[in-house]
């Protein structure tokens, strides 16, 4: 099949160009070839922000994660907090004829302080593919923090609250490779609730149990690998009950008596954080651009 690009007028009439879908090539990252039904890839992973060295121009294949927020703290006798959201997950197919400047996301680092929100992720990005930052997970003000950073937002993280009616729980700018972290909980639930994934919200907590974090993105096909998710939520923290468990078990879980939240897998690109309880909320995972091409 052919593309075509509008390339102006001449003499009142459109001149249009056809220009085969064929694949380019380009260095950078950590180089692998791979596998995919059949059609042999080279695979480029960017851990650390760098240029795509673009060699022939064409077609690329771009999977990219935006980094994990951390889960917030509460105070030793108050409520648990929420998880940290994922950051999101977008894949796109894209036409490059320049170098690209790659931009891989930091993660949401875990907090000591006591009643303090997690840190939000920040942005990966190539070309304009933008997958933004999760949304911090909640340990502070009652509310979680929307996903994070222009277009392409993270997940929202968990929310948290003491007071008669449940806190709304944090939600992206908008929904491609995102979804709203969970509720937290009522005067007599005081669990928080867990960070959205990149395919699923976050939960809410249910009496003492917090909520678990969404699900994210298998990204074993695009890899060539064995099952593999990126942009998992972080489970949320309780004091007086369960801690909440990370979506596909990447993200961190949720803390529970005087349990820390726990950290996300840092091989599990974007992840969220666990929610504290009475000890820190967990750090999240930083994210990770992925292009590849036919060969």
């Amino acid at each position: 099949m052919a593309r075509t690009r509008d390339t102006g007028y001449i003499s009142a009439y459109p001149v249009v160009v056809a220009y085969a879908e064929v694949y380019g090539t380009a260095t950078g990252g950590t180089s692998s070839s791979i596998t995919v039904s059949s059609q042999d890839y080279t695979l480029l992973t960017f851990t650390a922000s760098g240029t795509l060295t673009v060699t022939k121009s064409g077609l690329f294949d771009v999977l990219v994660v935006g980094g994990g927020a951390s889960g917030g703290r509460r105070s030793s006798t108050d409520v648990g907090s929420g998880g940290g959201g994922a950051g999101a997950v977008i894949q796109e197919t894209i036409y490059l004829s320049a170098d690209a400047t790659v931009t891989v996301g930091a993660k949401g680092v875990a907090q000591t302080s006591v009643n303090t929100n997690g840190i939000r992720g920040t942005f990966s990005r190539v070309n304009q593919v933008t997958a933004g930052g999760g949304g911090s997970g909640a340990g502070q003000s009652g509310l979680s923090s929307t996903g994070f950073e222009l277009s392409n937002a993270g997940s929202g993280g968990g929310s948290w609250s003491n007071t008669a009616n449940s806190e709304p729980a944090g939600s992206p700018l908008i929904s491609v490779g995102a979804n709203n972290g969970g509720e937290g909980g009522r005067t007599t639930n005081l669990a928080g609730g867990g960070g959205g994934g990149s395919t699923q919200v976050g939960q809410n907590n249910s009496g003492n149990t917090a909520g678990n974090g969404g699900t994210g993105t298998d990204v074993s096909t695009f890899i060539s690998g064995s099952a593999l998710f990126h942009g998992a939520g972080g489970g949320g923290g309780s004091v007086a009950g369960t801690g909440g468990t990370a979506g596909n078990s990447t993200g961190g879980n949720g803390g529970s008596s005087a349990a820390q939240g726990s950290n996300a897998t840092a091989t599990n690109y974007g992840c969220g954080g666990g929610g504290g309880s009475a000890t820190q909320g967990g750090s999240g995972a930083n994210g990770v651009v992925y292009v590849r091409f036919k060969v």
